[in-house]
């Protein structure tokens, strides 16, 4: 166990303990290293003091020492947090303790929230100090709170969504009692930063083996009316049964989940679950010309769009990543037409930085529904004859140009430009060839076309 371990961690351990101290790895890095996943982080637990844990340390910072934490910064540059030793006092805003009295590694470890959290190791001798049970919890495969559960989530109410988040990436169940108290109190969820309950939810959407199970867990806890209603609101949305055997909305963005790469993105793990969310608010049974009746919905991609921008804006997401999951779902249905698009048509769609992305959630959509990946095989095709050449060359015709031949800049100059790279893209490659297609400039007074060389809309 200790050859994982990196060094750093284990000087830092062994420092303090040389000087007297005691020192454990404890929380989350135990927890993997027993469930033999790699940890992200390696924090240290303490009964040393911050004041004694910065003297220890050519460099410290400060980072939370009102709350008995110091984060050491060795030579080699990869910070650990250490902590002392602490039991909290009352929670006033659902976030976090309103002062600390440092204690010993007991009462540390009964004031954490989950009994798998709460495990304190001794990497030289491989000793495991378990004061809640944690140990039997993580063979049960088990999510369980220590102590009171209502309590624990009374204290920070977002220990609700972190449940939902381990169970969902560990693969594990939710004790019975624990679960109750989250169903009971979920909606104090609404009291939390929009910031944390986004990490906690890309976290999920990301590491979950199976996503869309945890976002059947965030419903069936309560949580997900509160965070993300414009989801829950997905459930017994029906579908026409010959495109989506599979059931209504949510059970189909849930099979979407489930079925993404380990590897996703979370552009893509954002696309797939807001993908459809325009359904709802579009949804209609209407009467087809042939005189059939089904559920349509119209334009549903670009309400989605719209919808999902709000979502993730409503999130505090960063901005770069809010366009380009609109872009996503304001796409999705477009690639069905790539069979019968015009080649500068096809070739911007296959150019866009979102195409890979794009196409894996076309994919998702395809063999999460009717099965059919034909539109997939034709746009895979596309982008293998595009690929000795750039899908998206730069254009032969520029402003300048246009004003070299007398025209007056304008907001009119797009439409004309964009006219003249759909035919480069087509094949017209000669820049005099292309020049020679521009109308003449309008007259003195004369308005050039409103937009395009024809002038069309």
């Amino acid at each position: 166990m200790t050859a994982s371990i990196p060094s750093e961690s284990l000087e830092i351990l062994q420092a303090l303990r040389g000087a007297g101290h005691e020192a454990f790895l404890v929380g989350g890095c135990v927890r993997d290293l027993l469930l033999g996943r790699e940890p992200k982080d390696w924090d240290i637990a303490t009964d040393a003091r911050p004041e004694r844990v910065e003297s220890l340390f050519p460099k410290t910072l400060p980072i939370g020492k009102a709350f008995g934490i110091i984060v050491v910064v060795p030579a080699s540059g990869h910070a650990v947090e250490v902590a002392t030793y602490r039991a909290d006092s009352s929670y006033a805003d659902g976030r976090r303790p309103e002062g600390v009295t440092f204690t010993n590694a007991r009462e540390d470890a009964l004031r954490r929230d989950f009994t798998i959290n709460a495990l304190f190791l001794d990497p030289q001798t491989g000793e495991i100090r378990d004061e809640t049970g944690g140990r039997a919890d993580l063979d049960a495969r088990r999510i369980r709170a220590i102590g009171d559960p209502r309590l624990r989530f009374a204290e920070d109410h977002l220990r609700m969504l972190r449940a939902v988040r381990f169970a969902a990436t560990l693969g594990f169940a939710i004790e019975p009692a624990t679960f109750a108290a989250i169903q009971e109190l979920a909606p104090n969820i609404r009291a939390i930063s929009a910031e944390r309950i986004r990490d906690e939810l890309f976290r999920l959407l990301l590491e979950s083996p199976r996503a869309g199970q945890g976002i059947v867990l965030l419903r069936d806890a309560g949580l997900l009316k509160e965070i993300l209603p414009e989801i829950e609101a997905m459930a017994g949305v029906e579908q026409p049964p010959e495109f989506h055997p599979e059931g209504d909305v949510f059970t189909h963005t849930v099979l979407m989940l489930d079925a993404m790469d380990p590897g996703r993105s979370l552009r893509l793990a954002l696309g797939v679950l807001l993908h459809d969310v325009g359904k709802p608010p579009t949804a209609q049974f209407a009467t087809l010309a042939d005189g059939t009746q089904r559920w349509r919905f119209e334009s549903h991609a670009p309400v989605g769009a719209e919808m999902a921008r709000a979502i993730l804006e409503r999130l505090r997401a960063p901005t770069a990543l809010t366009d380009d999951v609109a872009a996503l779902v304001g796409n999705h249905m477009r690639l069905s037409d790539a069979p019968r698009m015009r080649s500068a048509k096809l070739r911007r769609l296959i150019g866009a930085p979102t195409f890979e992305d794009d196409l894996e959630l076309h994919r998702l959509d395809c063999v999460s529904s009717h099965a059919q990946l034909d539109i997939h095989e034709f746009l895979r095709g596309a982008h293998e004859r595009f690929r000795s050449e750039p899908v998206l060359p730069p254009p032969l015709v520029k402003g300048r140009d246009l004003i070299a031949l007398g025209h007056t800049p304008g907001p009119h100059f797009a439409g004309i430009l964009r006219d003249l790279y759909d035919r480069q893209l087509e094949g017209m490659e000669d820049k005099a060839e292309l020049l020679a297609t521009i109308p003449p400039p309008a007259p003195v007074g004369q308005a050039p076309p409103a937009h395009g060389m024809d002038g069309g809309g």
